[in-house]
């Protein structure tokens, strides 16, 4: 069955609800849809013992607000409960477990394959955000089957591991919220690999959160063509807290250069050591995985998609949550709202 939308949103995570809160209130018809069995379940697939950077006062999106101390770090499962609550409250209409295997575009007529039909819409708005595919390196393969190596999203807790020497490989955040949760295990002998210094930044300065002080000075919503937007993209990723900080300067967590290779059961590094391990979690982030649109003119010659601002040059197709789309908030929880708004305004206007 053959189902025409005026909007189909792909993807039911942050930027996919704030776009359906949006296009709820514009009259036009549209349908979220997402491969995975429930809202939110993504958040509720990471590691136990995550917790926001950002507090809950800035975690919220358009028309409600998360549940709580405003300044505490909400945990992940409390965000997949809001998420749920949110596509609920808003009678978000959304298709789950639907899988897009194909994209393509025929007149002014998108048309959408999935493994339940096809549905046809006249604009896309592409919401998959930017953790799609596990970027681990090639290297990988190189390590014995003895090795137990997870990607941080795999990882779970400490009950995944052995007994012994684990290497976090990668100087984000949760790379350093995971490093911090084995050195409180004395069975674990705990290092961390990265390609430079870290930049650690306090969670709170005087009380208050550090993003209220971002937010005043208007940091998240600078846009990436201005002055201060361009300085901040080319600053190295931050670490909020100094947990990590304080561990390594007490020696639970040792730090360790890039990793380059591997053999067996050794990690070298790029000064020319190397070590055995027991364990490796790749905090290396994640590829965007665009491959299902069939659509030539989307792409540039490197095979990344095209967009200004998330307006694709192909008419009718839009992109929300992408890492700095317009601002260093785009793909945050609480600042992917401006761009959603934006976006859905482009398309009523079109």
């Amino acid at each position: 069955m053959i189902h025409m939308y005026d909007v189909l949103v792909i993807g039911a995570g942050q930027a996919g609800l704030a776009a359906g809160y949006y296009l709820q209130r514009s009259g036009l018809t549209f349908l979220i849809v997402d491969d995975v069995s429930s809202v939110g379940e993504s958040w509720r697939k990471r590691y136990d013992s995550l917790r926001l950077f950002t507090p809950r006062m800035y975690d919220g999106l358009p028309g409600m607000s998360l549940i709580g101390n405003e300044n505490s770090l909400p945990s992940k499962d409390e965000i997949a409960d809001y998420f749920e609550s949110y596509a609920k409250q808003m009678h978000l209409p959304i298709k789950l477990n639907c899988l897009i295997t194909r994209l393509s575009k025929q007149d002014e007529v998108y048309y959408a394959e999935t493994n339940d039909g096809i549905i046809e819409a006249r604009n896309i708005i592409v919401a998959t955000g930017p953790f799609q595919t596990k970027n681990v390196p090639h290297f990988a393969k190189s390590l014995s089957a003895n090795v137990i190596q997870l990607h941080s999203s795999e990882y779970k807790n400490i009950s995944q591991l052995l007994p012994g020497t684990t290497v976090v490989v990668g100087g984000g955040n949760s790379g350093a919220q995971i490093a911090v949760e084995l050195a409180s295990d004395d069975k674990q002998t705990v290092y961390i690999s990265i390609a430079r210094n870290i930049t650690f930044r306090p969670l709170h300065i005087m009380k208050r959160s550090i993003f209220w002080y971002f937010e005043k000075l208007g940091v998240l919503r600078a846009s990436a063509d201005r002055m201060v937007g361009k300085w901040l993209r080319n600053q190295p990723e931050y670490v909020y807290g100094y947990e990590l900080k304080e561990l390594i300067t007490k020696g639970k967590v040792n730090k360790r250069p890039r990793a380059m290779n591997a053999i067996d059961n050794r990690i070298l590094y790029e000064d020319g050591s190397e070590a055995p391990i027991d364990n490796i979690i790749w905090a290396t982030g994640f590829k965007r995985n665009d491959g299902w649109i069939d659509i030539a003119t989307a792409f540039d010659s490197r095979g990344e998609i095209l967009h200004e601002r998330g307006v694709s040059p192909v008419a009718g197709l839009y992109l929300v949550g992408l890492p700095w789309q317009t601002s260093r908030g785009s793909a945050l929880l609480g600042w992917v709202k401006y761009d959603a708004q934006r976006i859905v305004n482009h398309v009523i206007q079109r």
